[in-house]
C-alpha cells in the first residue's frame, strides 16, 4: 500500500502538470477560450458514452494486469503528446483526438486503479485507504500546479508531458510488485480471480446491464446518487462561485482568490486525513455532512469580510473531503466484489453529468441571483432537499407491519427487525 501510495503521488503530481499546462496549449495554439472548453469536453465525453464499458471491462479482466496496461497506454499518450509540442507538430485537431483517447482509457483505468488499491488492504481498512488516496490527490494536485509553472518557465511545454507520460510508466513498472492483504477478500478468491461458482452454482452475470440494474435496485445507492449530485452542483463548484463573491461583493483581486484556494486545498487534505479514521461510513453520514456543508454555504455567502469567509472555507472544505472519502467508501464496499467495476462505470457515467451540467446550470443561476443569492440558495437547497428526504424515507419506515411479516422477522434470526420494516415498507 505504501509503494501504491507513493506512486499514485507522483502520478497525481504528473497529470496536475500536464492539466495545467493544457488549457495554456490550447489557448496558444487557437487564441480562443471556446476551444479550451472543447478540448476538455472531448475528453470528459467518453466517461459519460463509455463507463459503463469499462467498468465491465474491469470486473472480466484481471486487475493488475488492467491497471498496468492502461497505466502503460496513458503514459504512451502523454510522451506522444511531448513529442508532438516539442517538434511544433501539435495542432487543435490532434490534440482533441489524444484528449479523446486519454478518456476513453480513463473509463477503464479510473476504477481498475481504484479497486486496485482496495485490494491492498484487509477489508475493514477500505475506508482509510480511500482516505489515503484523497491525501495523495490533494497533495498531488498542490505540487503538480506549483511544479507545473517552474518546470514550463525551464524546460518548456513539452516537459510537462513528458513528466506526466514518465509518472504513468513508475505506476505501471511498481503494479507487478503490489500483493493483496491478508484479509482483504473474505470469499478467501484472489485479487484477479473472478468469483468461484460450484457445478450447481449459475455463473454470475457479468453483463453491462447487470450492472446497471443491481444500482438502480440499491436504494442506499440511489440515495447517495441524488445526495451527490446535488450537492456537487449547488455546493461544490468553488471555484466559480467563491471566485465570484470574492472579487465582486467582497472586492479582492486574484490573489485573495489565490488565498481562499489554499484553504480550501488545507482544508481538503485535513478531510483527507479524518476521512481516513472512519470505520463504518454510511449514506446517512455523507447525508449529513453535505447538509452542514450546504448551511455552511448560506453563511458563507453571508460573509461581510474576507476575512470572515477565509474563517468558513476551512470547515466547508474539511466536510466536504470527509462526506467524498464516506460516499466513495460506500460506493466501493457496497456492492458484491464482481460487481464493483461496473457500479464504479455506472456512478462516472452519472458523474460526468453533474460535471459537465452542473457549471452552465450554476452560472445561470449567478447570472440571476448573484454570487451571494447562488451561495445562500443553493445551500439552502441542498440542507432542504436532504432534510426532506430523511424525513420522507422514516415516514416509509414507520408503515405498519402485518402480524405475518413480523413473525417472519422475529423467526428469522440472521435478520435484524430494522431490516424486516424496511422489507414490508
Amino acid at each position: 500500500m505504501r509503494w501504491w501510495s507513493v506512486a499514485n503521488l507522483v502520478s497525481n503530481v504528473g497529470t496536475w502538470m500536464q492539466l495545467t499546462v493544457q488549457n495554456l496549449l490550447v489557448l496558444h495554439i487557437t487564441g480562443s477560450a471556446a476551444a479550451t472548453g472543447l478540448s476538455m469536453s472531448v475528453q470528459a465525453a467518453p466517461a459519460l458514452l463509455m463507463s459503463l464499458l469499462g467498468g465491465a471491462a474491469v470486473d472480466r479482466w484481471p486487475r493488475r494486469l488492467t491497471v498496468a496496461v492502461s497505466q502503460a497506454l496513458l503514459g504512451a499518450v502523454a510522451l506522444a503528446t511531448a513529442v508532438l509540442v516539442a517538434l511544433g507538430r501539435l495542432d487543435l485537431t490532434s490534440l482533441l483526438v489524444l484528449a479523446a483517447v486519454t478518456g476513453i482509457i480513463a473509463t477503464v483505468d479510473g476504477p481498475a486503479c481504484a479497486l486496485l488499491g482496495n485490494d491492498l488492504v484487509p477489508v475493514e481498512d477500505i475506508p482509510s485507504a480511500i482516505g489515503v488516496g484523497a491525501l495523495v490527490h490533494s497533495s498531488g494536485r498542490l505540487l503538480g500546479t506549483a511544479l507545473a509553472g517552474v518546470t514550463v518557465g525551464f524546460l518548456g511545454t513539452a516537459a510537462a508531458y513528458l513528466a506526466n507520460g514518465v509518472s504513468f510508466l513508475f505506476v505501471a513498472s511498481v503494479v507487478p510488485f503490489l500483493r493483496p492483504a491478508s484479509g482483504a477478500f473474505p470469499q478467501g478468491a484472489p485479487a484477479d480471480a473472478t468469483p468461484a461458482v460450484s457445478a450447481d452454482t449459475p455463473a454470475p452475470d457479468m453483463s453491462v446491464r447487470e450492472g446497471l440494474a443491481y444500482f438502480a435496485r440499491r436504494p442506499r445507492l440511489v440515495a447517495l446518487a441524488c445526495v451527490t449530485g446535488i450537492s456537487s452542483v449547488f455546493g461544490r463548484n468553488y471555484g466559480l462561485t467563491l471566485a465570484v463573491l470574492v472579487t465582486g461583493p467582497l472586492a479582492g483581486g486574484a490573489g485573495a482568490f489565490g488565498t481562499v484556494s489554499s484553504v480550501l486545498a488545507v482544508g481538503g487534505a485535513l478531510g483527507a486525513v479524518l476521512g481516513a479514521r472512519m470505520r463504518r461510513p454510511s449514506v446517512r453520514l455523507v447525508g449529513t455532512l453535505a447538509a452542514a456543508g450546504g448551511l455552511l454555504q448560506v453563511v458563507a455567502g453571508l460573509s461581510p469580510s474576507l476575512a470572515v469567509l477565509l474563517m468558513l472555507v476551512l470547515p466547508m472544505a474539511v466536510v466536504e473531503s470527509v462526506s467524498d472519502t464516506a460516499g466513495t467508501a460506500v460506493l466501493q464496499t457496497d456492492p458484491p466484489a464482481h460487481l464493483r467495476g461496473r457500479v464504479l462505470g455506472v456512478w462516472s457515467s452519472i458523474g460526468t453529468v453533474w460535471s459537465l451540467g452542473g457549471p452552465p446550470a450554476l452560472g445561470l443561476l449567478m447570472g440571476l441571483a448573484g454570487a451571494r443569492g447562488t451561495l445562500v440558495a443553493g445551500g439552502l437547497l441542498i440542507a432542504g432537499t436532504i432534510a426532506a428526504g430523511r424525513v420522507l424515507w422514516a415516514r416509509r419506515l414507520t408503515v405498519p407491519v402485518s402480524p405475518l411479516a413480523k413473525e417472519g422477522a422475529v423467526q428469522g434470526g440472521d435478520v435484524r427487525w430494522r431490516e424486516a420494516l424496511r422489507t414490508a415498507a
